[in-house]
């Protein structure tokens, strides 16, 4: 697919009937330039659909040092701390960031998207969607602005996209407590229509599969994310199955208000051993998306997604893509740590 022309201070300056040199002054707002002038070059600045933001840079050089972040829910912990990274990276890079909320359901990503390219971006990166319009990739291309995708699950197999590794931590997770000595192993939390929630899911059950532990679709348990439902939820949980020996949680709001719900059943966690106190103790395991030093200091087990440091892969990634080097497109997958609290 052909790419859109890029305007440059030449069609500017054609457009307008002056001088290249004519131009920068009008842009920088420096010398004597009569008004006539500056306003036949910004007529041609706007008829050539050139937003001004940043247009003098832009004009100039190709680029305008600002990179496009299109997030779908600041609010989440996961996106604040991938925003967060991503922008640290950038400015060390000397680069600005132009933050845009997508809307939790990508409502509103192709106004965005043209919101971006229209105020002449390097680079743009959507973080969030639940789902890729090939319209989003064509309209970039057409423009010749790299798109790149910060996801948590594989759902976007057509598009340039960095994500982390689900199945892993779960598996990660679940090979933790089966060593510790675990066989009666349920899970807490999420919403079924939750794409990661599926991929986590999946590594917790082809893991006891691999081990030959039994699964009963009844201890897969969904949960709003709310400490207080998390905390009611494992109470009747264990009251239905008190064999159960360990809780894998869908995150640290779910882990937190299992903790709470395991001590007011008096069967709070620990990491001593399950023969000595199987049927009072219930041991946690958890996915966090919070930095390790931001957990809660109880005795869980964490997959820690590393979200600031893919907000520092992803500023590698689309100052490569801008530079046109040969990074070859697809999935890019980060793996998560275990940490153990003390």
């Amino acid at each position: 697919m052909a790419h859109e022309k890029k305007i440059t201070i030449n069609d500017v300056a054609l457009a307008a009937g002056v001088s290249t040199s004519t131009v920068s002054l009008v842009l920088s707002g420096k010398g004597r330039i009569s008004s006539a002038t500056g306003q036949r070059v910004n007529e041609a600045i706007e008829q050539l659909g050139f937003v001004r933001n940043r247009q003098a840079a832009a004009l100039r050089g190709g680029q305008s040092g600002v990179i496009g972040l299109i997030v779908r829910d600041l609010a989440a912990p996961f996106y604040a701390e991938l925003t967060a990274g991503l922008t640290e990276a950038l400015e060390a890079q000397g680069r600005m960031v132009f933050l845009l909320h997508g809307g939790r359901q990508g409502e509103h990503l192709l106004h965005r998207l043209e919101t971006l390219l229209n105020q002449g971006v390097d680079g743009i990166i959507i973080a969030g969607a639940s789902g890729v319009d090939v319209g989003l990739c064509e309209r970039a291309a057409q423009k010749g602005v790299p798109l790149l995708f910060a996801s948590r699950a594989s759902y976007l197999d057509e598009a340039d996209t960095l994500r982390p590794d689900n199945m892993q931590a779960a598996q990660m997770l679940t090979e933790h407590l089966i060593r510790r000595g675990h066989q009666r192993i349920a899970w807490l939390g999420g919403k079924s229509s939750s794409l990661t929630r599926a991929e986590r899911v999946g590594g917790y059950c082809a893991t006891l599969l691999k081990y030959g532990l039994p699964f009963h679709s009844d201890w897969v348990v969904e949960c709003d994310n709310s400490q207080k439902l998390a905390a009611e939820a494992i109470g009747a949980l264990l009251r239905r199955n008190p064999t159960i020996s360990a809780v894998i949680c869908y995150n640290e709001t779910i882990a937190m208000g299992a903790w709470f719900g395991l001590l007011r059943a008096g069967r709070q966690s620990g990491e001593g051993s399950v023969e000595t106190f199987f049927e009072q103790q219930v041991a946690l395991a958890a996915f966090a998306d919070l930095p390790e030093n931001a957990l809660d200091d109880l005795p869980i087990v964490w997959a820690v997604t590393p979200a600031r440091e893919m907000g520092y892969m992803l500023a590698d990634r689309i100052l490569q893509r801008i530079e046109k080097t040969e990074t070859p497109l697809g999935q890019q997958i980060m793996s998560a740590r275990l940490v153990r609290q003390k």
